[in-house]
């Protein structure tokens, strides 16, 4: 592959006219964690929810392990959530056979406890239904345009792109990819999972991209792996699928288009849709190898991202958003459709060397 990473990804709408301020200070991304499921209240692990202004995950990880005595890999958390943001999220402390501790001496202007609960299972990355986010785009005007935006999106969704977050600033992440799969050795298996993740990202994002361009995000070809779109599961059309039922499915958001997060195994598109597939994914025969040699294990992914929560409110310049959205999606693939963005220059760079 090039040592140029396009990641100039087709817009569904087309490319925003608007520009706006974003993140102009934390409390413009808010984000409340929703686990899905209510801690037990007893058992080993100690569930803790934090509000954090301003503040790394990571950071916070590591500063619950120094106040409790805790080894760091007794500290978990369930998913990462930018800095430049007030965020709710919970870790989860590995306490057997111990009293709950006193953490009201980590508390300051931008961490506070809200809650502790035990539990009987450990916290792991992913444990969470989705995210709720309020958002606001400051430095912004009211117009037509923007406005039948905000319908379309709440109608048909957005490409579910894997945000630039993903592959570290400026691409970074992608070139320790390639150096990875040319043979340099990674000893940090953080970084190496980092990696791995970075270039399955990136190639989901090529074929969700090829979708766009050849008008089959929203619609069904023979042998297409489409997904449920709240539920786990999916379905594979054929030539005896009712196309004007699957249509109707897919507009009602029931089920959606998905594409590949490659690994080993089999895929389970099929006919004209693995012909395609198949031919998108060409140009990435030697990180499909070698993602496959590293253990992957080859899984879909929902090609749109939907949410049926979508509100909005002008106040004076600005616009205000509110949605949820599940597990792994990103609220920045969601913006990028609506309008452009001007941030400060603080973006989140996990993984980066």
């Amino acid at each position: 592959m090039s040592k140029e990473f396009d990641m100039d990804w087709p817009y569904r709408f087309g490319k925003p006219e608007q520009s706006a301020l974003f993140k102009a200070e934390p409390a413009d991304f808010r984000v409340v964690e929703d686990l899905g499921f209510m801690p037990c209240g007893q058992g080993e692990h100690l569930f803790v929810r934090i509000r954090k202004t301003g503040e790394n995950t990571a950071w916070v990880a590591k500063l619950l392990a120094e106040h409790t005595g805790l080894p760091l890999s007794s500290v978990s958390w369930a998913g990462l959530k930018d800095r430049h943001a007030v965020t709710e999220q919970w870790f989860g402390l590995h306490l057997p056979g111990k009293p709950d501790p006193d953490l009201r001496a980590l508390e300051s202007d931008t961490i506070q406890v809200l809650q502790t609960i035990r539990h009987d299972k450990k916290l792991r990355p992913g444990a969470l239904r989705g995210n709720f986010f309020c958002l606001r785009l400051r430095e912004l005007s009211q117009s037509r345009d923007l406005d039948m935006r905000l319908q379309q999106i709440s109608q048909l969704g957005v490409p579910n792109y894997f945000g630039p977050q993903r592959f570290g600033r400026n691409g970074n992440n992608l070139r320790a990819v390639e150096g990875m799969f040319a043979g340099r050795r990674i000893h940090d298996r953080q970084k190496r999972a980092i990696y791995l993740s970075a270039a399955r990202s990136y190639i989901f994002n090529h074929v969700v991209a090829a979708r766009i361009r050849d008008n089959c995000l929203h619609d069904a070809m023979p042998g297409d792996c489409l997904l449920f779109n709240h539920s786990d599961g999916y379905l594979v059309t054929d030539k005896k699928t009712d196309k004007n039922v699957i249509a109707q499915r897919i507009e009602f958001g029931e089920l959606v288009t998905s594409a590949p997060l490659w690994g080993r195994g089999e895929s389970p598109v099929q006919g004209d849709a693995l012909t395609w597939e198949s031919a998108v994914l060409a140009e990435h025969e030697v990180w499909l190898r070698a993602l496959e040699q590293a253990g992957m294990q080859q899984e879909r992914r929902r090609a749109v991202l939907r949410t049926n929560d979508l509100r909005w409110r002008w106040l004076d310049n600005s616009l205000e958003l509110h949605f949820s959205l599940s597990a792994g999606s990103y609220a920045t693939s969601l913006i990028r459709e609506l309008v452009n963005t001007r941030e400060n220059s603080h973006d989140e760079d996990f993984g980066q060397q």
